[in-house]
């Protein structure tokens, strides 16, 4: 062995009788795609990237020319090689491939590459390092040929322990994930996908998390920036497709300040809580750069807005005179239930949630009344009519959820867009929730308040409620579960500080008449409504578990119907490979049970909403989880108990009766 290769790095590329005489085929040595070659009796190793247009030699062939000589041949365009040593025919202008050294050993064959040279700084190291600094620690996505000068960045930040890195199956549970973590943690995880098509996977869990103001970091790879426009493989205008669902989006070029730009993506998507996008152009990614990267010190303050002090004192009036007020609790609420809780106490006050807030408040608490319009309960209704103020706080008003315009209203919101949007309200007051009812609060601690007690009336209501229920939980057609027999079984297992992610279907509606939460935080797509939301949002949720301390305890739990598991039911392989621990619960009537309900609803014939199904449990196990099947009302304690007990991926798939919702 000569000095020169005593300096290289061996690597174990093939078992000694793996290559068959004249046949190729690719390896890596270290991070040296190579061409490894067995012809006359000899191994060879090249470079495996031919000088045309990179096509790979080792899925070439080794086949005689019309000069009767054998040559490697490449698989896409025909370019030869000798087999041995990479030189070209006559009449190439390149000084064909280059050739590494091969040594055949006891125990395989081996190649020698020199040393790995010190990594060299680029301009995705400084942004990803920015968003390390700005709190990024985790990224969904699928590494591809257009991103892959930034997922090595990311690579680098998740060795140096910085970050967390998960590959999907599809991307649009990346962006759903993302959305999931930044509804469970208020903060943005990021999502990675390729130019092209990689790229508008993303949008749906991007449009979801905009609408429901959950802030995600959204990263495209893009074709090299001197075939922009002309129409090259996998380029589209990106900058155009995404702005609708974006507050920023900005290509990276080779003149922009790259640490500033991703600063400012960062900043954006967590000030505004929305969607920030970047486009790095394959050729842009691995240019180096000796920038330092940018942190958030002195670039963020608090959004602890306290109301104009007319307004709240207007408002806090109204309210120390009402008899009857309710307060109806928001998503945007949901930072601030402690001073709710202690509002609603002093005024004796029932308070409902919309759906999207469901579990803000514990359904034993003594004031909580359930949720309110579509997916709610009977006794929100009772109270929304009767009473003679409504304190709406953090409340968008949607039409699902019904609330009664032509009722005094105390409307509180941090978004000024949001007061009074839809309908004038008695009471706009511009304010974050939690600072604001601690000044009503303190506005009306001396006063004597006008409001009756409503405590026995909605003890009343709920035992009215309840027998109901209980009624609906032992209906049995032969021919599944009654959902709300799930979803009984489900408030009395699940862990009082899960996370729990919700489908869209009649599966949403049952979850949100009879589940009865206790302190669980859910998640859902609210305003986008999208099926498939639940398990990708679950596998977000779960990561955010790891990312931050306080939600550390939570067991993760989704819920969905067979339609919309099957949207993402792939992922299922996702959590396998990472460990995480999700139970999901799957209620399965073989429909789209909620369009069959509407097709009869608007009398259409029903079309085309019966699904076949494979057994899901089983499809559970196939992928390395656990998975059992509930047909009786009887076993399914004892299922659901084992399932929510499982360290890792379940699933536990119940049939259900789709008349029984």
């Amino acid at each position: 062995m000569s000095d020169t290769q005593t300096e290289l790095d061996w690597h174990k590329v093939a078992e000694g009788d793996e290559l068959a005489e004249g046949r190729v085929k690719s390896a890596t040595a270290g991070t040296h795609s190579i061409a490894l070659v067995h012809f006359d009796g000899q191994h060879a190793a090249m470079d495996n990237h031919c000088p045309h247009q990179g096509g790979p030699l080792g899925e070439g062939s080794i086949e005689k020319g019309v000069d009767d000589k054998c040559w490697l041949r490449c698989p896409w365009h025909g370019w030869d090689f000798d087999p041995l040593t990479g030189a070209p025919p006559g009449g190439h202008e390149d000084a064909g491939q280059e050739t590494y050294p091969v040594e055949v050993r006891e125990d395989g064959i081996y190649v020698g590459v020199e040393p790995e040279p010190a990594h060299a700084r680029t301009v995705t190291d400084v942004m990803a390092e920015t968003f390390v600094n700005w709190g990024i620690k985790s990224c969904f996505g699928m590494v591809g040929h257009s991103n892959l000068g930034l997922a090595d960045a990311l690579r680098l930040r998740e060795e140096a322990g910085e970050l967390s890195y998960f590959g999907i199956r599809h991307e649009g549970a990346a962006s759903f994930a993302c959305s999931g973590y930044a509804k469970l943690s208020g903060k943005p995880a990021a999502c990675l996908a390729i130019a092209g098509p990689g790229a508008t996977n993303l949008l749906t869990g991007l449009w979801d998390a905009k609408v429901d103001r959950a802030p995600v970091l959204a990263l495209t790879g893009q074709v090299q920036v001197q075939v922009f426009g002309p129409g090259a493989f996998q380029d589209i205008d990106l900058k155009s497709a995404f702005d609708p669902v974006t507050r920023f989006s900005q290509p990276v070029l080779n003149s922009s300040n790259h640490a500033e730009l991703a600063s400012l993506a960062c900043k954006t998507a967590i000030v505004e809580r929305d969607v920030a996008h970047l486009i790095f152009p394959d050729d842009v990614q691995t240019l180096p750069s000796d920038q330092a990267a940018a942190a958030p010190r002195g670039r963020l303050t608090s959004g602890d807005i306290a109301p104009p002090q007319e307004e709240v004192a207007a408002a806090a009036e109204a309210i120390a005179q009402a008899k009857r007020p309710l307060i109806i609790v928001g998503y945007g609420a949901r930072d601030g239930m402690d001073q709710i809780a202690a509002l609603a106490r002093e005024l004796r006050a029932p308070v409902v949630t919309t759906f999207k807030a469901k579990g803000q408040i514990a359904d034993s608490d003594p004031l909580a009344a359930g949720v309110v319009g579509r997916s709610g309960t009977p006794i929100a209704s009772w109270f929304m009519n009767e009473c003679d103020l409504i304190i709406a706080l953090g409340a968008s008003f949607s039409n699902h959820s019904g609330i009664e315009p032509k009722k005094p209203i105390v409307q509180v919101d941090f978004e000024r867009m949001q007061l009074g949007k839809f309908h004038p309200v008695t009471y706009p007051v511009w304010g974050e929730v939690r600072r604001t009812v601690g000044i009503i609060r303190h506005l009306i601690s001396n006063r004597e308040l006008a409001a009756i007690d409503q405590r026995e009336e909605l003890a009343e209501r709920w035992h009215i409620w309840r027998e109901e229920k209980k009624r609906r939980q032992g209906e049995d057609r032969g021919q599944g579960l009654a959902a709300a027999a799930v979803f009984d079984a489900l408030t009395r297992l699940a862990p009082d500080e899960a996370a729990i992610a919700v489908d869209v279907g009649n599966n949403t509606y049952s979850f949100g008449r009879y589940f009865e939460p206790q302190g669980q935080r859910v998640m859902m797509s609210g305003y986008l409504g999208s099926i498939g939301f639940a398990f990708p949002a679950a596998m977000g949720a779960w990561a955010a578990t790891q990312d931050f301390e306080e939600h550390r305890h939570r067991k993760v739990i989704s819920v969905s119907g067979d339609g919309g598991f099957g949207q993402y039911a792939m992922e299922f392989t996702t959590a396998v490979k990472y460990g995480m621990n999700i139970t999901h619960i799957l209620l399965n009537n073989a429909q789209l049970g909620k369009i069959t309900k509407e097709q009869r609803a608007g009398n259409w014939p029903v079309w085309q909403t019966s699904l076949v199904n494979p057994t899901f449990a089983g499809f559970a196990r196939a992928c390395g989880g656990y998975g059992r099947t509930v047909k009786s009302r009887e076993e399914l304690d004892a299922a659901m108990t084992e399932a929510l007990a499982h360290d890792g991926p379940a699933l536990l798939e119940i049939m259900t009766d789709a008349e029984l919702v």
